[in-house]
């Protein structure tokens, strides 16, 4: 921890979602002081204050920012949905407007965070069997837009030169009781375990305590400045991912789940089949 000396402070910016609490969590264990800014406050919800904002405009909350060690920004809504016109412009909006606002904010500081992390997605590549790295094309995907967008507004932000800039293209994060895991686990413990569609699209996954760890290092190493993906080093199909997780969890064979069947249940659901039958194989090479 010998790269953070003074302020322990780190303000999450939307950060009472399933990374959030993680992270917030991870940092009070190590002695960090985390400060959640989210749209409902609750108090003795998390390890730190959680003050609130409402991710597109600046208000008393940007007192939290002045002399932080660093600004985690993990703001968006959740893609987990169907892409209605209206639900792709709040995906889109959520995710742009808070890198906006904190831009913003952090050029009013009179003492600007020492870094700002920026949350982002492997979704920015193209649903292929290529292995990407940083400098990868993106794809054309909506979510692959979406990413671009995101990405070229934490670009334009002309933050202090004190204020280190770096950007986490975030995979699958996997933790028991949370995120993806907990809804495959579920499928598997009732016989559904099997492969989606073809059960070629990859996964880009990483256990959640790296993900932290990628946290703390770049609010630690303060030559760490770009992009970066931050996902695990072994890519493997949803195939080979739907078996070890039935392994893990002691169970049999399970039959793959046709795409027409994947697509029914998603929309029953309420959510988008692509996020089930398409993937990125993210390396991190840097």
């Amino acid at each position: 921890m010998a790269g953070i000396s003074g302020n322990r402070r780190i303000i999450l910016a939307g950060g009472s979602g399933f990374l959030g609490r993680s992270l917030a969590a991870d940092l009070g264990r190590l002695g960090y002081e985390p400060v959640i800014l989210t749209r409902r406050p609750v108090h003795g919800r998390s390890p730190g204050p959680e003050v609130a904002w409402d991710g597109r405009t600046v208000g008393p909350w940007a007192l939290t920012l002045e002399g932080a060690a660093a600004v985690v920004n993990l703001a968006g809504r959740s893609a987990n949905c169907r892409f209605t016109p209206e639900n792709r412009r709040d995906i889109l909006e959520s995710r742009v407007d808070s890198v906006r606002v904190l831009g913003q904010a952090i050029r009013a500081c009179t003492r600007p965070p020492r870094a700002f992390i920026q949350v982002a997605s492997t979704g920015i590549y193209d649903d292929s069997k290529t292995l990407c790295d940083e400098e990868a094309r993106p794809g054309d995907s909506f979510l692959a837009g979406v990413c671009l967008a995101w990405e070229r507004a934490w670009r334009e932000q002309a933050l202090p030169a004190s204020t280190r800039t770096c950007l986490l293209r975030v995979g699958w994060p996997l933790a028991a009781g949370g995120g993806a895991l907990g809804k495959l686990a579920g499928l598997a413990r009732w016989g559904l375990g099997g492969s989606f569609g073809c059960g070629g699209q990859f996964i880009s996954w990483l256990h959640s305590e790296d993900l932290n760890r990628i946290f703390r290092w770049t609010v630690e190493r303060g030559d760490m400045t770009g992009v970066f993906n931050a996902t695990g080093p072994h890519p493997v199909t949803n195939r080979e991912f739907m078996q070890a997780l039935r392994r893990a969890l002691g169970r049999s064979w399970s039959p793959p789940t046709p795409a027409c069947l994947i697509r029914l249940g998603a929309w029953l659901a309420g959510t988008d089949a692509k996020l089930a039958l398409s993937g990125r194989r993210a390396v991190p090479r840097r």
